[in-house]
Order: C-alpha cells, then sequence, then structure tokens
C-alpha cells in the first residue's frame, strides 16, 4: 500500500504550498461532505520509483477556552491517525508561537513518526533562528522553502525513510491469481449490504490478512470457479467467525484501495444521484488507470423519471468513465447482482489483454488511411508502428515522426479504433507517442 504523509500545522504557514510541491500539481482531490472541510485535500506524490499520498490538512485553530487537543478539529484527528508520517509545519520568520507547542505536544503522543518542517526558510538554511524550533521536542528541523522548492526532496525522503515497500503485483500478474476487487463509493450508499450479501449468500470461507497498515482487510473467495480477492473500503472488522461491516468512510483507505486493486467496482446511490464525491472517486480511479464498473444501488427504490434523470446525471457528470459498463441492482433485494460479476470479470479481462505488435500496427496503418492526423506546419506526424507497453491500464506505444504535434481529438480517435477491435470493456486506455530522434537536428 502507499504510504500516507500528513501536513498539519498552524494556519498560513504554508501547508497547501508544501502540499503542492511535493505532489508537483494543484490537482487534489477535495473529500467535501460531512466531517471534512474543503481544504483538506489528498493528492499523490512520488519519489524515485515508489509512490505515496499527501494530506494537506486545514490550521489548527483551537478555541481559547478549551485548548488545542479538545477542540482539535476532528478531520485533522483522523488525517493523523491514518497517516504513516506527519510532517509538522511551521514558519521560521513568525517564530515558535504557543500554538505550536500545544500542537507538537499533541502529536507527541500518537506515536507517529514525526517530522519538523521549518518553512520560508529560503537562503537560511542555518540560520540560528532554526535553534528556537528545537524547543517543540520533535527533533531536529527541517529547514525548507516551499514557495522556492528548497529542501522539498531531502524531507520528503525523511519522512518514507524505514517504510517498507510492497513489489507492485498489478503490473504483471501470475497466472491464476485472484482478481482484486475494490468496492468503493461514498458513505451509506450499500457497500456494506452488498458485501454482507455476496459473503452469506456464496457462503464463503472469508478471513483477516493481516499485516497491512490502518487494518485494511482484504478477503478472499471464490465464485464460479474464479478466485477473487475483495479490499475493504467499507472498514470491515472481524468479531469471532463473522464479519461485521461498519460504514466508517476513510478517503485515505479508499485511494488506497483503489490504487492496489484490478477492478473497481463503484458504488452509487440511486436516491441521491451522482454526487461531487462520486465525482471525486470516479476521477481518482481513472487517475490510477484501474478498470471499473458503475453499480447504482437501491434502483427498486426510484421511479421510471427518477431512474431517467440518473442517467442523464451518469452521463453528464461522469462522462469520462464512458467506457465503463452501468449495473443496476437493489443489495439488500439481491437483484441484479449476477450481471455485475460478469461485468467485473470482463472488464478484468480488457484490463489484462494482450495485444500482439502487428495488429496493433496494422490498426494503427488502417487508422491512419481512413483519416490522416492534421499537418503541422510543413509536416505531418507519420505514425509509424505501434506495441503494446503495459497492463492495467492497457498502454500502447506508437512510434513516428513529429508525434508532438498530434491532438488529444486524435488520440481519442485511435484509442476508439483499438477497443472496438480488442472489445476493450470496462477499462481506461493510455497512448504514449514517442518521436524518432533527428540525428540531423544539431539543436541544442
Amino acid at each position: 500500500m502507499k504510504p500516507v504523509i500528513a501536513l498539519v500545522g498552524r494556519p498560513n504557514v504554508g501547508k497547501s504550498t508544501l502540499f503542492n510541491r511535493m505532489t508537483k500539481s494543484r490537482d487534489a482531490i477535495v473529500a467535501d461532505f460531512s466531517g471534512l472541510t474543503r481544504d483538506r485535500h489528498y493528492g499523490d506524490g512520488r519519489s524515485g520509483e515508489h509512490e505515496f499520498i499527501v494530506v494537506d490538512t486545514g490550521g489548527f485553530e483551537p478555541d481559547n477556552a478549551t485548548g488545542i487537543v479538545k477542540e482539535m478539529a476532528k478531520q485533522t484527528r483522523q488525517a493523523v491517525a491514518e497517516a504513516d508520517a506527519v510532517i509538522f509545519v511551521v514558519d521560521i520568520r513568525a517564530g515558535v508561537a504557543g500554538q505550536d507547542h500545544d500542537i507538537a505536544r499533541y502529536l507527541r503522543t500518537t506515536g507517529k513518526k514525526l517530522l519538523l518542517a521549518v518553512n520560508k526558510a529560503e537562503g537560511m538554511p542555518e540560520s540560528p533562528l532554526l535553534g528556537e524550533f528545537f524547543e517543540l521536542g520533535l527533533g531536529e528541523p527541517h529547514p525548507i522553502s516551499a514557495a522556492h522548492g528548497q529542501g522539498i526532496r531531502s524531507l520528503t525522503d525523511a519522512a518514507l525513510a524505514h517504510f517498507e515497500w510492497a513489489e507492485d503485483e498489478a503490473a504483471e500478474p501470475e497466472e491464476g491469481a485472484p482478481i482484486r476487487l475494490a468496492v468503493a463509493g461514498r458513505p451509506n450508499v450499500g457497500k456494506s449490504t452488498l458485501i454482507n450479501t455476496w459473503l452469506g449468500e456464496e457462503r464463503l470461507v472469508a478471513f483477516d490478512q493481516p499485516g497491512t497498515t490502518r487494518d485494511a482487510i482484504s478477503v478472499p473467495f471464490e465464485r464460479g470457479g474464479q478466485k477473487f480477492e475483495l479490499i475493504d473500503t467499507a472498514g470491515l472488522r472481524r468479531r469471532g467467525k463473522v464479519f461485521e461491516a461498519i460504514e466508517k468512510f476513510s478517503v485515505v483507505k479508499t485511494l488506497q484501495a483503489i490504487a492496489d486493486a484490478n477492478v473497481v467496482l463503484l458504488l452509487l446511490d440511486a436516491t441521491q444521484g451522482v454526487t461531487d464525491q462520486d465525482a471525486h472517486i470516479a476521477g481518482y480511479v481513472l487517475e490510477s488507470g484501474r478498470a471499473v464498473v458503475l453499480a447504482v444501488n437501491k434502483w427498486d427504490a426510484v421511479d421510471d423519471y427518477q431512474r431517467q434523470t440518473l442517467q442523464r446525471s451518469i452521463e453528464q457528470r461522469l462522462a469520462f468513465l464512458k467506457f465503463a459498463p452501468v449495473m443496476h441492482i437493489s443489495a439488500i433485494k439481491r437483484q441484479g447482482l449476477g450481471p455485475v460479476w460478469k461485468a467485473i470479470a470482463d472488464a478484468h479481462s480488457s484490463a489484462m489483454r494482450k495485444m500482439s505488435t502487428p495488429v496493433l500496427t496494422r490498426l494503427l496503418q488502417e487508422a491512419v488511411e481512413h483519416q490522416a492526423p492534421k499537418r503541422a506546419g510543413a509536416f505531418r506526424p507519420k505514425l509509424r508502428y505501434a506495441h503494446q507497453g503495459g497492463m492495467n491500464p492497457p498502454l500502447i506505444v506508437i512510434h513516428g515522426n513529429s508525434l508532438d504535434h498530434i491532438s488529444e481529438t486524435y488520440k481519442r480517435f485511435l484509442e476508439g479504433r483499438f477497443r472496438e477491435h480488442f472489445k476493450l470493456t470496462g477499462t481506461p486506455m493510455r497512448i504514449e507517442l514517442r518521436s524518432s530522434k533527428n540525428p540531423f537536428d544539431t539543436k541544442e
């Protein structure tokens, strides 16, 4: 699983700027619903070959009458609890404030790996002002400048040091390996009901798989001769030999489950339509490149007008998942669950499809003959051959000349041709363009 780094500190010390530096993007997932503030962002970061999740929390704003520990924001406490490492951000120009002592005192009680980042220290890596931050009792301070990008790499490396990285199992699965399935969705959409229905209806022997962080549980089971491994996002807990599903939403757990899965079953609530939270989770699924099946739960609880409205909402708000099949189910009444399994198997098969180089190259040449790419200046891009570069999601690498001028519209045209031939459903596809280097080009 990806490690989690939480950024905490007083307001206006530069946490969001540091977040943007660590994720190299401002396109963070915003969990905007009850219990989480809008300024709590989740994003992916990368250090070398390893990926991690960064959580940007709101500032600690305690009530003067009750103090920091009692009145600390609920969402910030949860971010700290879910983190593998916590970076406490302070401001070197403002010095050590009384609130910093309160925050440090709380963090020391959490038992988490703590790092002290002294921000806005551009040009003063050995300033005597750093000395006063030792009194917070969090070890040696790391001088950084989030605005200028100074000291960020060493801070990230320190936060991720000694973390045990799991091997990437999604790249090339073994023959006969189980399909890793994550059930994702907002609270109260019926994830627990669906999971309990599966476990009860199939009379499966399920067990905990210990050793993963934050009590994430995988439930192995078999259906129709196909082995599955259910990656929990609903907070399954074991009580004796009986599983009890608890609807406790965790953004971090959901993001990690999606990243670890082969296929994601994204559950929607027919009675509430497509919400911002649904769109955020769907966006992360697409970004992660995972195969996805949309399941609209509580379909029996809405009338024809609501069904038509919901269908339009899915087409508009989740247009970027138009490749995903949409299933209509009722978990509590056990209706429509059979076709869901077939859709999951088809999505997994598409995500793991092997495509030969000769077939891909022939499809590419046929597509160019049907519609050539637009001319760019004096040259027209030339697409010569294609081969497969990876699976889950399928990656097609196209080689040629002057491919930098290929438009996104033409890439979607090519994707459509590849999808149609290989009958890919339920999986995103990546197309990578690689232009040949001109040996006579002497420009630096």
